[in-house]
């Protein structure tokens, strides 16, 4: 009988770890094919081909100068080959074309300006698998794509991965539906700047950490500190402090689940809190540090460096017009409910890259499911849930409604970068939408799924 037990839990296990491979799979090779050439026609081709094409040039001139003077050259920062300070004067469609060329036939640069506004970590990887692979720059620079698709590809998945071990499979498959449809996502998916797995990485180290460690020991919170330390410091060293804000904010949401459905204490709040900021406090210290130092090797010294960061904090955040180039001036001056509403009316998924209509209205205001109407939808469903889950047993129902307050803490996430650095925001239209997916719309896509699943199912009710 002991044998027969047994076996049936041997194969219930290999069962669940198939099914858990198989949405693996799924998942990445959902997400990867998007990411990589649009397949799935998410996003309008033009706009797929040419996103942030200018920011990850500065990748492209980094590989020309590391290969012409070493990876550590004016101070390891990505740049151009112009003979103009970008800080100042952005580069223009044919010097971001000139990027490329040089790349692809192994010319040099005359001249190099750096970016000074990011460390550059990701130039500085691309540069080091670049020295030694013995290919074409081509096939190179296709190959620097598949790594940074898969890469973010195998990052979402594990945050879907994390669903569908606490929700369940139909959850998972509401939360993936919604990465793969997000033109957002797949326009940033591949592109060798924004490397946008590491916008996840300090938030996938804490979903993990809390699941496995429901109620930590001391001896755990220095660990978890030090996997925070690290997972900040790396997201730092690939993309800088590129929306910081919200990674800081989409890190800590897990935490905000697992006190709600576990009733933390107000003393495991106060420990969360100083792990959290201890850790990430550390890591952004660090990177500040670490970039003043590449400005100072790149100009006159560490001092330098300082100026810079301060300046360029000013400009993206609420500083004086007048201390500013005049082009920073209406974006520091713009309202910040202004600056809210256009990323609240902005557009998640566009169905006119599936139908043709003639019908403007329609084509303009049904078609283009905004986040406006997400957020309508997410309410909609939180009721739904939070009403359903009255009739379901003690433990689903704590994690319906910890999933419920969790889903709207997430908006902060993106609502962070949005008013703190309201004049980047402004002036930034054409990417930072992107922000609704860190992690907001995951965590409403995965409330709808759940009201969809309780209520087309028969539910216990909870004992008395």
């Amino acid at each position: 009988m002991a044998n027969y037990r047994d076996m049936r839990i041997f194969q219930f296990s290999q069962s669940a770890l198939a099914r858990k491979i198989a949405l693996w799979a799924v998942s990445i090779g959902l997400l990867f094919f998007g990411f990589l050439s649009n397949v799935w026609h998410v996003a309008e081709q033009q706009w797929f081909d040419t996103h942030q094409r200018d920011t990850e040039s500065l990748i492209i001139g980094r590989m020309v100068k590391s290969r012409q003077d070493g990876i550590f050259s004016v101070g390891g920062l990505t740049g151009a080959g112009v003979t103009t300070n970008i800080q100042q004067d952005w580069i223009s469609s044919n010097q971001i074309d000139n990027q490329y060329a040089a790349y692809l036939n192994k010319h040099s640069f005359d001249k190099f300006s750096p970016y000074m506004s990011q460390t550059g970590g990701q130039g500085i990887i691309f540069s080091l698998l670049d020295r030694p692979i013995p290919l074409s720059p081509q096939i190179k620079l296709w190959s620097f794509y598949v790594l940074t698709a898969l890469l973010s590809a195998i990052a979402l998945t594990a945050i879907v991965s994390w669903f569908y071990e606490e929700f369940g499979g139909c959850v998972a498959i509401f939360v993936v539906g919604s990465a793969v449809l997000s033109q957002w996502l797949t326009v940033f998916g591949k592109n060798l700047w924004w490397s946008l797995w590491a916008f996840y990485l300090p938030m996938i180290v804490v979903l993990y950490l809390l699941k496995r460690h429901r109620v930590p020991s001391n001896r755990q919170f220095i660990k978890f500190s030090i996997l925070i330390f690290i997972s900040v410091l790396i997201k730092c060293f690939i993309n800088g402090f590129e929306y910081i804000t919200t990674t800081l904010l989409m890190m800590v949401t897990p935490c905000i689940y697992y006190a709600v459905l576990d009733k933390w204490s107000g003393h495991q709040y106060v420990k969360w809190t100083l792990v959290a900021g201890l850790g990430s406090g550390v890591a952004i210290f660090f990177s500040v540090v670490m970039l003043c130092f590449q400005i100072g090797a790149a100009k006159d010294g560490f001092m330098d460096g300082v100026a810079h960061v301060i300046w360029s904090f000013g400009k993206r955040t609420y500083a004086e017009p007048q201390d500013y180039p005049e082009v920073y001036a209406a974006s520091l001056e713009a309202g910040t409910i202004g600056v809210v509403v256009t990323y609240v009316n902005g557009i998640f998924f566009d169905l006119n890259n599936y139908l043709s209509l003639t019908n403007a209205f329609v084509s303009d205001f049904l078609l283009k499911i905004r986040y406006a109407y997400l957020m309508v939808l997410f309410i909609v469903m939180s009721a739904l849930l939070f009403w359903r889950s009255k009739k379901m047993m003690a433990e689903p129902q704590q994690q319906s409604i910890a999933l419920i307050w969790t889903t709207w803490f997430s908006m902060l996430a993106p609502l962070s970068w949005y008013i703190i650095f309201k004049a980047h925001s402004y002036i930034h239209t054409h990417m930072s939408f992107l922000l609704w997916q860190m992690p907001f719309t995951f965590f409403g896509f995965a409330v709808f799924g759940a009201a969809v699943l309780v209520w087309t199912k028969k539910t216990e009710s909870p004992q008395g």
